[in-house]
């Protein structure tokens, strides 16, 4: 049987459908759910998820909480906060109110039935417009605080429409706007905050992420000479289509060569053109992520292309690893521990690398149902103090993402850049890996 993908939410499986087999020398993929497997276990999170939502809603203040979902421009909220299925109608509400002594009222406003949303919401009656219920629910309870997507830093903190706005302004009548808050303080610890059941399925998306990337850093995929930067990238769009499964960005590669002289961007180095012709003696680095059950993960991993003769990397471009892995020790098991401040992390671990003598960057983001998510970034943005640092929040995900720069004598004392990114979660003894680290670089022969 065929697998077709399905463009909503980007990350499932046609039930029947099995992962197909790895291709090239590395274990077959991880197996995948149907997609309505996938719907299932998402709804039974999902469940969960509000019993959470009274205490975190009280405890920011928030009386009354409303997302809007537009038809044609989805709030990238509704499948967190909402069943993970398609919302056509042209425009969807999902409220929550603090109902005092009656608990958390949860109520869905929408211009059509559907079976699934009466096991999460009370629906409206016919006959009754959204403008009604929403007014008849603001007088009977009397929110002090009603949060709003507006006024965050980032898109799904920010999501609501001027015409959604304005649609709540009319509902709620013109007094209703000086109670108005930003719901983002909310939405990051609604989001930051990972369920235990999670972690089985997010240990297995960034199984399967290593897996593809694996492979297309291999023999299997690259020929030294022929093979270019666009290859390796089609070849990544096309096994993410094979898989049914999808990415939150494009994949990036990054090209070093003895003689060429790197390229920056935004401090940065800079992105391989797709016309790059990969050949013999390249340092390859790819930066890649996939999303699977409104998950998303991040990951960076580098090979090296054996010259002729070769059977192992130079001497060199192994201690350039090992400099990057001793960045990954002070960050992760020295520095980091639930409740300290990301900025004072950032410090602590940069001093260590100054006093190593190691040429470092640190710039390790959340992870969780998005790629770059809320809560707690590990960074140099982090250490400006421009912000109110944030605390490391105890079983949080996050992209442990950083690179060193060394000097390489087989390369005449050209700096290489060893860059990495790997997915880890908080415990009291500090961050800790779902899957191993690169302990040596994969090799293109």
């Amino acid at each position: 049987m065929r697998c077709v993908k399905w463009a909503v939410l980007g990350c499932v499986l046609l039930a029947g459908c099995a992962t197909p087999a790895r291709r090239g020398p590395e274990a077959e993929a991880p197996r995948l759910l149907s997609w309505s497997g996938q719907l299932a276990v998402r709804e039974a999170w999902l469940e969960k998820r509000h019993g959470l939502l009274l205490e975190l809603m009280r405890r920011h203040g928030v009386g009354m909480w409303i997302i809007v979902n537009e038809e044609f421009h989805d709030d990238p909220l509704t499948q967190f906060v909402a069943p993970p299925r398609p919302y056509a109608g042209n425009r969807d509400v999902f409220l929550f109110v603090d109902a005092g002594a009656e608990g958390l009222k949860r109520v869905a406003l929408t211009g059509y039935s559907d079976p699934g949303l009466t096991r999460f919401f009370e629906v409206s009656t016919e006959g009754r417009t959204a403008k009604q219920v929403l007014s008849e629910l603001d007088a009977r309870y009397q929110p002090r605080a009603i949060a709003l997507g507006i006024g965050g830093k980032r898109g799904v903190t920010r999501s609501l429409t001027r015409d959604g706005y304005a649609f709540l302004l009319d509902s709620l009548g013109p007094e209703a706007e000086a109670r108005f808050v930003s719901a983002a303080p909310l939405i990051e610890e609604y989001l930051d905050t990972r369920l235990p059941e999670e972690w089985e399925y997010y240990r297995t998306l960034v199984a399967l992420t290593e897996s593809v990337v694996r492979e297309a850093l291999s023999s299997a995929v690259v020929v030294p000479g022929k093979t270019t930067v666009g290859d390796v990238r089609r070849w990544l769009y096309d096994r993410l289509w094979a898989l049914g499964v999808d990415t939150w960005f494009q994949p990036d590669l990054r090209v070093q060569r003895k003689g060429l002289a790197n390229k920056t961007s935004r401090g940065f180095l800079a992105t391989a053109t797709e016309d790059v012709v990969i050949q013999r003696g390249d340092l390859v680095h790819v930066d890649f992520g996939i999303t699977y059950m409104g998950l998303s993960s991040d990951w960076q991993k580098m090979a090296y292309v054996l010259r002729e003769g070769e059977t192992d990397a130079p001497e060199g471009l192994k201690r350039a690893l090992d400099n990057t892995r001793a960045l990954q020790d002070v960050l992760m098991l020295r520095a980091s521990r639930p409740g300290r401040s990301s900025a004072e992390v950032y410090d602590e671990t940069m001093a260590e690398m100054k006093t190593r003598g190691i040429e470092a960057m640190v710039y390790s983001h959340p992870l969780g149902n998005q790629g770059h998510a809320l809560g707690a970034h590990i960074d140099f943005r982090s250490a400006s103090r421009k912000e109110e640092p944030r605390l490391l929040r105890n079983g949080s995900y996050i992209a442990i993402e950083l690179n060193t720069a060394t000097a390489v004598p087989e390369w005449d004392g050209q700096k290489v850049f060893v860059m990495q990114e790997d997915p880890a979660y908080l415990t009291d003894e500090g961050w800790k890996f779902f899957v191993p680290r690169q302990d040596a670089y994969y090799l293109i022969r």
